[in-house]
């Protein structure tokens, strides 16, 4: 999620960075900092907070060099504060850095055996330590960064400056985006070419592995190898839709991506990471009281996607408020003449706020007398101005009609609502709430990291095309994502996929299984797993191509499994979360390699608001 910028050139950096960052801004970040050459040293100014904050400082800052980069941080390993904010120095290395490093433990621990003095809680520290060592060596920040690449484990996106050579920046990547801009006499390096679009429209987009030697008048890339790659450049002429898409080639892609920084506007508003807690905004928080107190049951009531999203809400309100909860298709509730009773509660969903079944199921049950709970993105929508209290999706726009982020936001938003009502029905208990606020606020970095390996789901999507059928299956909080996963594929690739229970397995789908039926069993690390393992085993024995979806290096699942997609370690209720991005990536890519139009699917509309 962090923004990087890196300058070369006549211009002042200080303004081409700064410029650069604000455009990255939707990346999200809680520091921000700059290190510029200035007198033959390396200048250093960071700041907490927005980059009004860095921008104030550094008003009144010179610079006399033409050599800086620039970062936007979205903390990972260490608190937001201005000493963990990036670049960081190291006898006169700086870098900045995008990705989490895996290994970051073993690298600190041999680094302080060594004599290192570390200063930050961050990962990133570490990697200026690691080049600075190498370079003191070898004299070359190129030769220097191609020692360390074989150290480092996990997804970065790193720039690096040595005050020794003022006159160039290295870059290098596995995971996250860097894209070169190259202009007259002047280079640009960024996450992403919304940064660099005013400076340039020619672009070279680095690959994982390579390592890039840039300056004001030659970039220089090479292989893992270490031996020279010739790279075209890639000219975009952007229209405004294409600005407006951020580089993407749909705006389906682009919210997916978006998905870590609307899942953290979310954790902000309703988390208190100090005193980690889930927490009620105070306008609804005597409302909640009310409806909550003596509520006997709650019925969820949505259609399509939401409706998935509602199945994952039943786990919830089950498991951690012990409330006893249903749910109903709202073109379905509203004509079999449900039976209420007057302490029912109902909430209904609807990324529209307009969808016409479920608006009618909403009066439907005013008519009733009944409380009426509501979560929608459009927050003046009709569905949320009917409700009795409507909680808002908080994920901003959504063009593609396929629901991606909008759906990952409603189930943290569920996830949010349900410890809310539990709290106040008492039954989580201050050290569950401890461990999933814990979780949570790994959240975004997690998503973050699993859209880093983008690639691995594209290829897992191209080994899958000739498949007559495909059978989403789960257990547990995993079934929800399971439907989730089926829908996708069919609004998008117009394929046949159906999501079950697996353990329902038995009960009809396995006379479907043989060579040319795919499976995708999602499997993460939860108290279900071992009976999920063996309904996947059930699955292969009958012939079945199957893609598993497990928790981090699985070696039992990569073995039984034509494709394997890890999600990283997390609490049970999170890991439906995580799984929803490689579901959606797979959809998209099967898509986008049949050339299909992903934003506008065949008959399909963004909001049904009629019935």
């Amino acid at each position: 999620m962090c923004g990087i910028v890196g300058y070369l050139g006549a211009r002042n950096p200080k303004d081409v960075i700064l410029g650069g960052l604000k455009k990255l801004e939707y990346r999200g970040y809680d520091s921000a900092g700059v290190a510029i050459l200035h007198d033959g040293h390396t200048k250093r100014v960071r700041a907490l907070g927005k980059l009004k904050a860095l921008e104030d400082k550094l008003a009144h800052e010179p610079f006399n060099g033409h050599t800086g980069i620039g970062h936007t941080r979205w903390a990972t390993h260490g608190v937001p504060s201005e000493i963990n904010a990036h670049p960081h120095q190291v006898n006169g290395v700086s870098i900045v850095h995008n990705g989490i490093i895996e290994n970051f433990q073993d690298i600190r621990r041999d680094l302080i055996q060594s004599g290192s003095t570390i200063e930050s809680q961050t990962d990133s520290e570490l990697i200026a330590h690691l080049i600075s060592d190498q370079v003191q060596q070898t004299q070359d920040l190129r030769t220097a960064v191609e020692r360390v690449l074989g150290k480092l484990r996990g997804a970065y996106a790193v720039l690096a400056t040595w005050e020794q050579s003022p006159d160039e920046i290295v870059a290098f990547k596995e995971g996250p985006p860097l894209v070169i801009g190259h202009g007259r006499d002047e280079n640009f390096v960024a996450s992403d070419v919304q940064a660099l679009i005013a400076y340039t429209q020619k672009f070279i987009y680095l690959e994982d592995q390579e390592v890039a030697v840039i300056k004001k008048d030659s970039i220089q890339i090479f292989s893992e190898t270490g031996k020279p790659v010739d790279r075209d450049f890639v000219e975009l002429n952007w229209d405004a839709e294409m600005v407006e898409k951020q580089g993407f080639p749909y705006f389906m892609l682009k919210e997916i991506f978006e998905q870590p920084r609307t899942l953290a506007v979310s954790l902000e508003l309703l988390t208190n990471k100090e005193r980690q807690e889930i927490i009620t905004p105070t306008e609804y928080d005597d409302k909640l009281k009310t409806i909550f107190a003596g509520a006997t049951d709650l019925r969820i009531v949505a259609c399509g996607t939401s409706f998935y999203a509602a199945t994952y809400g039943k786990y919830l309100f089950e498991r951690l408020a012990r409330l006893p909860t249903e749910v109903d298709i709202a073109s379905e509730f509203r004509y079999r003449e449900p039976v209420f009773n007057k302490k029912t509660v109902v909430m209904v969903i609807s990324q529209s706020g307009e969808t016409a079944d479920t608006l009618a199921a909403l009066r439907l049950v005013r008519q009733n007398g009944l409380e009426v709970i509501s979560i929608c993105n459009v927050k003046n929508s009709t569905i949320a101005r009917e409700s009795s209290l409507s909680i808002p999706m908080n994920c901003g726009p959504e063009i593609g009609v396929a629901s991606t982020k909008a759906f990952t936001a409603t189930l943290l938003n569920l996830l949010l609502f349900a410890s809310q009502v539990a709290k106040v029905r008492e039954t989580l208990s201050r050290a569950a709430e401890t461990e999933l606020m814990a979780a949570l606020m790994a959240l975004p970095a997690q998503v973050d990291l699993v859209l880093t390996h983008d690639k691995y789901f594209e290829n897992a999507a191209r080994g899958f095309h000739q498949f007559k059928g495909f059978l989403f299956m789960g257990r547990g909080v995993s079934y929800p994502i399971a439907l989730e996963g089926a829908l996708k594929l069919k609004e998008l690739a117009y394929l046949h996929a159906e999501g079950y229970a697996a353990g329902e397995m038995k009960h009809g789908p396995l006379a479907l299984i043989d060579e040319r039926m795919a499976v995708v069993m999602i499997a993460p690390s939860d108290e279900l797993y071992e009976k999920t393992v063996s309904n996947l085993e059930e699955a292969r024995a009958r012939g079945a191509k199957v893609i598993a979806l497990g928790t981090g290096e699985n070696t039992r699942l990569r073995d039984v499994s034509d494709a394997y997609l890890a999600i990283p370690a997390s609490h049970w209720a999170l890991n439906p979360i995580l799984a929803t991005i490689p579901i959606q990536l797979l959809a998209y890519h099967m898509a986008h390699s049949f050339g299909y139009d992903v934003d506008q699917p065949r008959n399909l509309a963004k909001s049904v608001t009629v019935e």
